[in-house]
């Protein structure tokens, strides 16, 4: 079970929209004006030890949805670990390590367990879901090589795998008056 992610009500300095905005320009896979950015749905998954924070984004620039899961730690992860996005003060919680969810193990842990189970998103412990999520859940097979998950990161349709993956992660959220669902993350 994916729990109850504990949102504190809190001021945010820079915003989150503002620290990815430098941070985004500098991926590979992002395509659009970092000024024009703006969120259209976010999503949380629970840490089961109560330590890091998960939210995933769905950011919109230039017309094109982007997926940019973020882990909110109260201490930067080891030393010369890529992936870090840059700081944060929280007003209640202090400086906070902000890090591409995709290189910090927890998320890792949280996205394949979420995959695996056909589990869900988290609720919230205040504030309403502009996102959901639903894992496909799995059969074992004995003989399967080891796993791995492919997060799509540009959310324009086109992700739609050719072989029979494991599993997936498919997220649904409103952009203005349309619905959209698609595939967030593949386990081959």
């Amino acid at each position: 079970m994916s729990g109850i992610a504990k949102i504190e009500k809190a001021t945010l300095t820079p915003s989150k929209l503002d620290l990815l905005r430098s941070w985004l320009t500098e991926q590979s896979w992002f395509d659009g004006d970092a000024s024009d950015l703006e969120r259209v749905g976010a999503f949380r998954f629970v840490d089961p030890d109560g330590e890091v924070g998960i939210e995933t984004l769905l950011v919109r620039s230039g017309g094109t949805t982007y997926q940019v899961p973020l882990t909110y730690r109260s201490e930067p992860l080891s030393e010369g670990q890529f992936g870090f996005v840059g700081n944060l003060e929280h007003s209640t919680l202090g400086t906070r390590w902000v890090y591409d969810a995709v290189a910090d193990p927890v998320y890792v842990v949280e996205l394949l367990r979420v995959i695996h189970e056909g589990d869900t998103e988290a609720d919230l412990s205040q504030g309403e879901k502009t996102a959901t999520v639903q894992g496909s859940g799995i059969v074992q097979v004995s003989n399967a090589a080891s796993e791995a998950v492919r997060l799509v990161r540009v959310l324009d349709g086109h992700h739609i795998p050719h072989n029979m993956p494991l599993g997936t992660l498919i997220g649904t959220w409103r952009e203005g008056d349309t619905e959209r669902s698609e595939i967030l993350a593949i386990l081959r």
